[in-house]
C-alpha cells in the first residue's frame, strides 16, 4: 500500500500539470509555476533515492516561500508533505498534511477526490471510523453520482468498526454485485466482511450463502467446515453430513475437532461403521489424539456397528485412562452380548474392582448371567444373590436366581436319570 502511496504522488502531480488547462476553464485553478513545480520535482526525487529526511528538507525551502505560492501550489506543497511522512510511517502527521491539501481553494478537483479518498483510508486505518465516514461523505460530494466500489467497500468496513451492521450491509453488497455483474468475483476480503456482517444481524441462511460464494470462487478448506457448522445450526443435518464428507475427501479436514464434527454427523446419520472408520484413521494419523474423550465416541462407534472386536479393543484403551469402572462395565456388557462370557465375567470383576460404578449392581447380574450360560449354577446363583442388594436390579435379579434355580434342579434331575 504504501508503494502505491507514494507512486501516486507522482502520478497526481503529473497528471494535474498536464490537465491543468482543463481544470481552470471549468474552475478558475491558479496555475502550478514551473518554478514550484521543479522545486517540488527535486524533492521528490530525493525521497525516491531513499533520503527521505533531504526530501522533507526540500520541502521546507519551498515553504519558506509560502506566502508568495497560490492555493494550487500550496496545495501540491501539503500534498508532497503527506505523501512523505506515509512513507516514514509517521500516519498521523500524513493526515494532518492530506488534510490542509483538501483545506486549500480552489485546488483541480481530481486532487480533491483522490486526496479526500486517501484521507478516509488512512483514517480507517487508524480507527477513526466516523473520521472515515465524514471523508468518504466530502469525497462524494466532490465525484457527484459518480459510484465508485472501493468507496463501498471502505464505507462498510467503517461501519461495519463502528458496530452499525444494518447500515454497513447495503455497501458491502453494492461492491460485491458490482463485480459480480461483470462475471467476476469480488475481492475475497469483501466476503469476509459480508459474511461477519449477516452473522452479527443473526441472518444465519444469509451466512450459509455468501459461504457457498466463498467455497465457489476461493475453495479453501475452512469455508468448507464453517458451512457445515452453520448447515448444522440451521437444522440441516443431511447436507452438514454431505458438506463435511465432500471436505474430507478433497482432505480439507485438517483439525482434530472438524474430523470430529465429521464422526459426530456420521454418528448421529445412523452410520456408525463410518464415524468409526473416521476416528480410526484420525487417531492413527495423529490428528486426534487418543485420550479418553476420543476413545469413548470411538467406542460407542464401534458398538453401534456392532464391531464387537474393535469396539472391546477400543473400550480396553479407554479404560487404561479412566479411575472409574464404567469403561468396563460397557465392555462386560459389549462381551456378554457377543456371547463370550469368560470376557464378560473378567470385565465385570475388574469394573467392581475399580468401583465408582453408577450401577454396579448390574456387574453382578452380567456375572450370573455369564455364570449361567456356562451352566455355573452355584457361581450364577451367588452373583444373583449378591446383585439383590441393589434396589434398582433387584427385581431383575430374583427372577434371574428363579430362573437360575429352576435350571439347576432340571440339571441335576438330568444328572441322576443318566447316573440310575
Amino acid at each position: 500500500m504504501r508503494k502505491f502511496f507514494m507512486l501516486t504522488a507522482i502520478a497526481i502531480m503529473l497528471q494535474l500539470v498536464a490537465d491543468l488547462a482543463v481544470a481552470q476553464e471549468t474552475k478558475r485553478v491558479p496555475a502550478l509555476r514551473e518554478q514550484v513545480y521543479s522545486q517540488l520535482a527535486r524533492a521528490q526525487e530525493l525521497a525516491d533515492s531513499g533520503d527521505v529526511d533531504a526530501g522533507l528538507q526540500a520541502l521546507r525551502d519551498v515553504e519558506s516561500k509560502l506566502s508568495s505560492m497560490n492555493s494550487y501550489e500550496r496545495a501540491m506543497l501539503w500534498n508532497f508533505y503527506g505523501y512523505m511522512h506515509y512513507g516514514k510511517d509517521r500516519i498521523d502527521q500524513a493526515i494532518d498534511y492530506f488534510a490542509k491539501v483538501v483545506a486549500e481553494d480552489p485546488i483541480p478537483d481530481a486532487l480533491k477526490q483522490t486526496t479526500l479518498f486517501s484521507l478516509a483510508q488512512l483514517s480507517l486505518g487508524q480507527g477513526n471510523y466516523q473520521q472515515t465516514l465524514d471523508y468518504l461523505a466530502r469525497w462524494q460530494e466532490v465525484a457527484g453520482e459518480k459510484s465508485a466500489v472501493k468507496a463501498d467497500v471502505l464505507r462498510a468496513q467503517a461501519l461495519y468498526q463502528k458496530g452499525d451492521f444494518a447500515a454497513a450491509l447495503a455497501p458491502i453488497q453494492r461492491a460485491i454485485a458490482a463485480a459480480e455483474h461483470e462475471g467476476k468475483a469480488g475481492e475475497e476480503n469483501w466476503y469476509i466482511l459480508q459474511r461477519a456482517i449477516h452473522y452479527e444481524l443473526g441472518q444465519t441462511e444469509a451466512v450459509a450463502a455468501v459461504l457457498e460464494k466463498m467455497i465457489k470462487y476461493f475453495n479453501k478448506p475452512e469455508y468448507w467446515v464453517q458451512l457445515a457448522g452453520v448447515l448444522g445450526q440451521l437444522g440441516q443435518d443431511e447436507q452438514q453430513l454431505a458438506m463435511l464428507e465432500a471436505a474430507y475427501q478433497q482432505g480439507f479436514l485438517d483439525k482434530g475437532q472438524d474430523v470430529q464434527m465429521l464422526v459426530q454427523s456420521y454418528f448421529f446419520a445412523g452410520v456408525p461403521y463410518k464415524a468409526g472408520k473416521v476416528m480410526e484413521q484420525a487417531l492413527a494419523e495423529g490428528k486426534l489424539e487418543a485420550d479418553l474423550r476420543n476413545l469413548k465416541l470411538l467406542a460407542q462407534s464401534w458398538i453401534a456397528a456392532r464391531e464387537t472386536d474393535r469396539a472391546v479393543a477400543a473400550l480396553e484403551q479407554a479404560a487404561e485412562l479412566s479411575s472409574d469402572g464404567d469403561l468396563d462395565a460397557q465392555r462386560a456388557q459389549v462381551l456378554l452380548n457377543a456371547q463370550r462370557y469368560s470376557g464378560a465375567i473378567a470385565a465385570a470383576q475388574t469394573a467392581l474392582q475399580k468401583g465408582n460404578l453408577e450401577q454396579p449392581g448390574n456387574m453382578h447380574l452380567v456375572i450370573g448371567m455369564a455364570e449361567l450360560e456356562q451352566e455355573n449354577f452355584n457361581a450364577a446363583l451367588q452373583a444373583f444373590a449378591q446383585a439383590k442388594a441393589f434396589a434398582d436390579v433387584r427385581k431383575a435379579a430374583v427372577q434371574w436366581e428363579r430362573y437360575a434355580t429352576s435350571e439347576k434342579e432340571q440339571a441335576e434331575r438330568l444328572a441322576q436319570l443318566r447316573a440310575s
